[in-house]
Order: structure tokens, then sequence, then C-alpha cells
């Protein structure tokens, strides 16, 4: 029977050794803002991690005291779920970078007692992977069963596979790719642009200017929420239904997608009090990731050293990330005979869906999750 994690409390590591970033640049010090779901069995060999997606954070199941918003994934991650937390150890934790308690552009930079703002260096997949490392010895993990993520998050597991090859034994690949399409970069400087040129964005030191670029942050969300809907969904839901009777022939809201977009796009920027630069170095690590860079290009070699099984999963109706993309991954992991399992799920909720409830989904990740839970017992 499925329920609740119930009540949940972050924890914070705060790691002393220096992380030298892909960037050039250094953190003498960090802290990592975490969540655990669930008990580590006595051979720490049931651990899994999530890594979250763009605006996502550590906050991937249960609830906190006083709030009655469920965490990001919470239909997929408690007891019964298809991350069964009565069988699993869960981990997820707030990526560097972000706003939601690692440290970040809105933290105090110990150099200047100020915080970091702007100043704060450009981090990637690659760095955050590196961090997530210090996190599994900090809890005494030898090697995750399995690493699970979607969109972003699927990118940070693939960077697990290449770098950490004998840390973990399955990896979850959901609505990702090995790179970003040029249209996907475009879309990305687009909202690095409307956050930019906001008046109040103060070169990124906004905080010290007590201000926030809050129309900037609106649109480049509202652009964002765009592309992670699909057409068929956009249209059911909205169709050309006007919030009036009639037209006012005027440049107010007049059709429900404008209005919803708009609400999406204040609520990210003002009630969910997002930072603007961390939007900024989420989106450019995006743009950034391709693994197969350093490996001539070629994807098979960027995974020849990687030994994890893998599950790779995508949605119809994503043309963010289009099952094309997803198929690019499980080629280049068949040329090096490793273990894939694909699979295509219908959805018309575009990029979004990965996030959203579908028992087809849902089946499939319920039966992998029972693979891995398995292979556990056995050992």
């Amino acid at each position: 029977m499925k329920s609740s994690i119930g009540l949940v409390t972050p924890k914070t590591l705060h790691i002393d050794e220096p992380l030298a970033l892909v960037s050039g640049a250094v953190l003498p010090q960090y802290d990592l803002v975490y969540e655990t779901y669930g008990s580590l069995n006595a051979e720490a060999s049931n651990a899994i991690l999530i890594c979250h997606a763009l605006s996502g954070d550590h906050h991937v199941a249960g609830f906190y005291e006083g709030d009655d918003k469920p965490g990001w994934w919470n239909d997929y991650i408690g007891p019964g779920k298809p991350i069964d937390t009565d069988e699993f150890f869960v981990v997820c934790s707030n990526n560097l970078g972000s706003c939601r308690g690692s440290t970040g552009p809105t933290s105090l930079n110990p150099e200047t007692g100020k915080v970091f703002g702007s100043d704060f260096p450009i981090v990637t997949c690659r760095d955050w992977v590196h961090s997530q490392n210090q996190l599994r010895q900090h809890l005494g993990i030898q090697q995750w069963a399995a690493i699970v993520g979607g969109s972003m998050g699927g990118m940070q597991v693939m960077q697990w596979a290449i770098d950490y090859p004998d840390k973990l034994r399955h990896a979850v690949v959901i609505a990702a790719a090995p790179k970003l399409s040029a249209q996907n970069i475009a879309f990305n400087e687009v909202a690095r642009r409307a956050i930019m040129t906001d008046p109040e964005f103060h070169e990124g030191r906004f905080i010290e200017a007590g201000t926030t670029p809050k129309g900037g942050l609106a649109l480049a969300r509202m652009l964002g929420h765009l592309t992670y809907l699909s057409d068929d969904m956009m249209g059911a839901k909205f169709g050309r239904e006007l919030r009036a009777d009639k037209l006012k022939y005027s440049f107010e809201v007049e059709f429900q997608v404008e209005s919803y977009l708009r609400y999406q796009g204040e609520k990210f920027a003002t009630k969910q009090n997002f930072d603007a630069n961390t939007y900024l170095l989420m989106t450019k690590a995006l743009d950034y990731f391709d693994p197969a860079a350093e490996f001539n290009n070629d994807l098979s070699q960027a995974f020849a050293n990687t030994k994890a099984q893998f599950l790779v999963v995508s949605f119809t109706s994503d043309w963010r990330f289009s099952p094309a993309r997803s198929r690019e991954i499980v080629r280049a992991l068949l040329d090096n005979n490793l273990s894939v399992s694909y699979a295509e799920v219908e959805s018309e909720h575009g990029h979004d869906a990965f996030l959203l409830p579908n028992t087809h989904y849902e089946g499939i990740f319920h039966a992998y999750m029972c693979r891995i839970l398995k292979e556990i017992r056995s050992t």
C-alpha cells in the first residue's frame, strides 16, 4: 500500500576540502544540503541517489512541518512507490550553485563577507558529481545501488557513470539528452538575456542593491515553462479560451494561456523566490554538458569504461529532449555491450511528463526498481 514518507528534515554537510571546478576556479569550502528517506542496510547496498533538474532541489519527497506541499517527486518515492523507502535508502542533495541551501550565489563569500552574487563561479554537471561523491563517502556508501535523474538530473547520472564507473550498479536516465541541441542552447540564452537585461539585475549584485530582477526572471520561467509542455497539452488545456466573454483588442491578457504563463512566471519569481543568478548558472551547466567532447565527439567512447546497467526512459511528446536523443544514449551504450533497457512512454505532457503520474511510466519504473531490489537481496 502506498503512503507518504511524512515529515522530513534537511541536513547539511560542510566540506572543508577544496573543490577544483572544471572552469578552473576553486571553492575552498562548501555546504551541501540534502535529505534522506528510508534506512541504510547493514551492507550499505540499498542506497539510491536522486539527481534533481534545473529548478529542483533536495526536497524530493515527504513534507516539511507547516507546509502541505510535498517534495517534487513525491508520487514516485515513498512506502510502496516505485522507489520504495521501506526497501531503499534514498538520498537527494541540492546542487552547488543553487539557492536552496547548498553553497551558491546567495551564500556568503568567506573572502568578502558579502553574498557571492555574480562572483559565484560557473559550475558544471561534473562539478556536481564530484561534490555528490563527497556526500557518498560521508554517508559510508561504497557503491550506489542506483543513481536516478530526470532532465538535467539524467545528465548527472550519465556523468556519474563516466567519472565513477565503480560507484554505481544501475543508472536510470529519464527524459535527458547526451548534450543540448542548438535550439535548446538558444532557449537558454534568451532566458538569460531576459534576466540580465532587467534593470534590477545590477550585473548580478541585486541582493546588495536590495532589489530582485523579478520581471526578467518571470520571463525566463515563462519561456522555460512553454518548452516543457507539448502543443497538444496546451491545446487541450487552454485552446483559444478567453478570460472574458469577448475580445478587448488591447495588450492586456485576453487568452487563458497568457494568464497561465504569467502566473507561472510571477509565482517562480516571487512566491518560490528562485534566485536569478542560480537560474543563469543552471542553464549554463546544461549548455556545457557534453561528455563526448573530450572523446573526439564520440559518445560511445565516452561510455567505454562505464560498468553500470542502464534504464533509459523518454516520452513521446517531449520535444525539448525528444526520444531520438534518448536513443542516441542507448546506441552509445549498446556499442559498449552494456546492459540497457529502453522505454518510450506515451504521454501528452511534454518534458514535464517525467514528474507527473503515468501508469505506464510507473509500471516500468517499479519493475526496474524491483529488479534492483532482487539483486540486493540475493547478495
